[in-house]
């Protein structure tokens, strides 16, 4: 299957070519100019490097996607998902996680309004 034709970085004055939105020397910085000043402050403060080991090693130990898994399917898991949410008193136990497929996660995150604030 043919590659889709690469495009300009999307970072001012920058023609490199790139796959994705930005080169690579631009990725790096766009995602810094980010975590300043886009992210929220308090998102940032719980989703720190504690947060990625913990994540790292739950996925070790649940490499499949458990909403996929109750309905017969075997689908990598990509991301780890907080049952109750940090912002409503969950914690990082084990118990209170779930690993998924990107497509669950944005499908519960989207139903429970949790990227939206409802």
């Amino acid at each position: 299957m043919p590659y889709k034709p690469k495009r300009p970085c999307s970072y001012p004055g920058c023609p490199k070519l790139t796959d994705g939105r930005f080169c690579e020397e631009h990725a790096k910085e766009e995602a810094k100019r980010y975590e300043r000043y886009q992210r929220d402050p308090a998102v940032r403060k719980r989703y720190n490097r504690t947060w990625k080991r913990i994540r790292d090693r739950y996925i070790a130990a649940h490499p499949l996607c458990e909403q996929c898994e109750k309905q017969g399917r075997i689908t990598p898991a990509e991301e780890v998902h907080h049952i109750k949410p940090l912002s409503q008193g969950g914690t990082n136990d084990m118990g209170n996680l779930m690993s998924l497929c990107t497509p669950c996660h944005s499908e519960i995150t989207a139903r429970e309004g949790g990227r939206w604030g409802r």
